[in-house]
């Protein structure tokens, strides 16, 4: 059986969508035989202050699906994380683009979230820092429409290893 590995959810500072994202992806994962169950997930940002809390509107957003992400707090992407990471899933070009702008070597296994659907037109998740409640929980929306096409990937991925 292949080993599982560590997926890191970035976004820009870790406090709203790469939060949603590692915590959306640790439960969808859970409930997948093994070795996908065993997958690691943990999160980061590209500019992120390391201990900062995690957005009010992010804990209220993944708390209505049954999901409690408070305890979170930041941490900046590291070269050790990188290291330690099978897969990189950011949230826009953006993020993508400083990766490989910040980091050599390049990492690997670097992708966009949503960029796997099938026949997506939008394959980037705004940022919903600073909005109402309505745009953390169309961010979540938007991540959880992805994580089918994650875990077919990753299913994928897995076996290859």
């Amino acid at each position: 059986m292949a080993k599982p590995g560590t997926i890191v959810t970035v976004c820009t500072a870790n406090i709203c969508r790469s939060p949603m994202a590692e915590a959306l992806l640790r439960h969808a994962l859970q409930a997948q035989p093994e070795p996908l169950k065993s997958w690691k997930c943990t999160s980061a940002g590209v500019a992120a202050r390391p201990g900062e809390r995690v957005s009010e509107n992010s804990v209220t957003a993944l708390k209505k699906v049954g999901i409690d992400i408070s305890g979170h707090t930041s941490q900046p992407l590291t070269r050790k994380l990188l290291n330690e990471a099978t897969i990189l899933l950011c949230m826009t070009e953006s993020h993508r683009t400083m990766i490989e702008l910040s980091f050599d070597p390049t990492p690997r296994h670097v992708y966009l979230f949503r960029e796997l659907m099938p026949e997506v037109t939008d394959k980037e998740i705004c940022d919903p820092y600073g909005g109402p409640l309505a745009e953390y929980e169309a961010c979540r929306d938007e991540m959880v429409e992805a994580i089918p096409s994650l875990i077919e990937f990753l299913k994928e991925f897995t076996s290859k290893k």
